[in-house]
């Protein structure tokens, strides 16, 4: 098979794992051309001297595509809209981004007549799901090559001993090698002391923390802000209108501030094993806050129970790299529907770590006041409630008179 690989296409990061794949391709794959795809989803300054340092390790050339804006409207907000997150905790910000990434990936080795498309995802990781399943929606016919189910490297310090014998620069060292996945929506730690997780996470040590501050260390004057929803997107704040990219990007800045949206969880992997993570998603805590805020005064109660019960599934499906599904498609449909009427503005306060409810409105508010209050009203009679609850109780009653016959006998 090596001899029939003449191009690859490869998942470049510029990270330890992908480092190190393009001359282990070259050694192993009877020297292939390798052209090096990052998909921008926000890493920010993690792209600088990307090409660079592909083409100096053996890549014929880096493409580098611009997925932010459409990263955002058509795979995270669809995924606030259902009110998904993983285990009560993970906001899923690694699992949606990899789907566009490798869709991305597999038009690119599709234009560029290559031979199959290489990814530097672990075999112990959801990652090689995610990648490989979105390549197969794709590019049905495409060799894979994922080196960490081939190589001999058993370890991180095993690829940085590849990468020093190879003269392949790293921004790491040992002592602060944590696994590191960024975009604009999150920041993942995972490794060394994270491993055992009876260690608290070093939120105040400096440089672990790079989207935000810890709770203790954020100011002690609270922070007022006022979300605009249209049919459950975010389109403005504090009355700016906004694109997906800069509404993130602000409340990433807000949140982080204010030491929102860290999560510390050990979580179920699809593969079976349980792994520690921690997670910064400051502006995405946010998002799913003041949406889930907004839905509470604007969804019916059988709707939002329903959407409550889909989400936990919808969370999975993404988790699980399953974008590309018809059962995705079908429960966005569903989500899409309920959101006609999400619309409206969602006051908060963030304070050290917390949001804080502070307004909502909506034009197409299902609270009546007037029905609700504890005050005399002309609306509800509450003799009412006696027939209701006859009828309601009506087994238990029943239950409850044949079981005293039962026991007379």
């Amino acid at each position: 098979m090596a001899k029939e690989i003449k191009k690859v296409v490869l998942a470049y990061s510029g990270g330890l794992d992908t480092s190190i794949i393009i001359p282990w391709l070259k050694e192993n794959y009877n020297n292939p051309e390798i052209i090096a795809v990052s998909g921008d989803v926000g890493q920010g300054t993690e792209l600088d001297g990307l090409e660079e340092k592909a083409i100096k390790t053996g890549a014929s050339k880096l493409i580098v595509a611009d997925l932010k804006e459409e990263f955002i409207q058509h795979y995270v907000y669809p995924t606030v809209q259902a009110g998904a997150i993983y285990e009560n905790r993970y906001m899923l910000g690694t699992s949606f981004a990899r789907p566009i990434i490798a869709k991305r990936i597999a038009e690119i080795a599709i234009e560029e007549g290559a031979d199959a498309i290489c990814h530097g995802c672990t075999g112990k990781g959801n990652d090689q799901v995610r990648f490989e399943l979105a390549i197969k929606a794709f590019a049905p016919e495409m060799t894979i090559i994922a080196p960490w189910r081939e190589w001999n490297i058993k370890s991180r310090d095993e690829e940085i001993n590849y990468a020093e014998a190879h003269n392949i620069p790293l921004k790491i060292n040992r002592e602060t090698n944590y696994s590191k996945d960024k975009n604009i929506w999150h920041l993942s730690h995972e490794g060394l002391d994270l491993e055992d997780p009876a260690n608290e996470p070093q939120y105040e040590k400096k440089g672990f923390l790079e989207m935000g501050v810890s709770p203790i260390d954020a100011p002690d004057k609270p922070t007022y802000i006022k979300i605009h929803f249209e049919q459950g997107k975010p389109v403005e704040l504090d009355g700016k209108k906004l694109n997906g990219v800069e509404m993130v990007s602000a409340l990433n800045k807000l949140g982080g501030e204010n030491g929102i949206g860290l999560a510390d969880l050990v979580e179920n992997r699809l593969v079976g094993m349980k792994s520690r993570g921690v997670y910064e998603t400051p502006g995405g805590a946010i998002l799913y806050h003041a949406h889930e805020v907004l839905e509470t005064i604007t969804l019916d109660k059988e709707t939002a129970r329903i959407k409550q019960y889909l989400g936990i599934k919808f969370a999975d499906i993404v988790y699980n790299g399953q974008w590309y599904t018809p059962l995705r498609e079908a429960l966005t449909a569903f989500v899409d529907k309920t959101q006609e009427r999400v619309t409206g503005d969602v006051t908060l306060k963030l304070y050290k770590g917390n949001i804080i409810n502070a307004g909502v409105t909506s034009p197409y508010t299902l609270y009546d006041e007037e029905v609700a209050t504890f005050d005399e009203d002309e609306v509800y009679n509450q003799a009412d409630a006696a027939g209701f609850i006859n009828l309601f109780g009506l087994p238990i009653k029943v239950k409850a008179q044949l079981d005293k016959k039962r026991e007379q006998k």
